[in-house]
């Protein structure tokens, strides 16, 4: 089982990947993982091109800046506790860990819709 490393958590791969079929077998299964790729694909691009129809590059943009900005500030508040050079309180980490939260999370979705985009789920306006 593999996984996949994103900016904040690993995903595992589940797939089922057998070794001793025979080649006819092995295109006929491949044929069917096709398929099921491709119903995946189509009910991705009609939903999400549904759900998300106004996007273009300067949505884009506004959520870069947004993302920047979360990052900024989780920046600017770990930096503003080093300073301080006394121990950090509970009330500061629960401060420090919503910003890294916030930032992580925006991240994380700038990333999906690039990956909606580079797969051709959504197409930009």
């Amino acid at each position: 089982m593999s996984t996949v490393l994103t900016q904040s958590y690993r995903r595992q791969r589940d797939h089922f990947e057998p070794q001793d079929l025979d080649p006819q077998e092995q295109r006929r299964l491949r044929g069917q993982l096709e398929q099921i790729d491709y119903a995946a694909f189509v009910s991705n691009r009609e939903v999400l091109g549904q759900t998300l129809s106004r996007v273009d590059t300067g949505t884009f943009q506004k959520l870069a800046v947004l993302t920047a900005n979360a990052r900024a500030r989780w920046a600017a508040e770990a930096l503003r506790l080093s300073e301080s050079g006394s121990a950090v309180t509970v009330d500061q980490t629960a401060r420090l860990t919503a910003a890294r939260t916030a930032y992580e999370e925006l991240a994380e979705a700038y990333e999906a819709l690039r990956r909606m985009v580079e797969r051709g789920y959504l197409t930009l306006r």
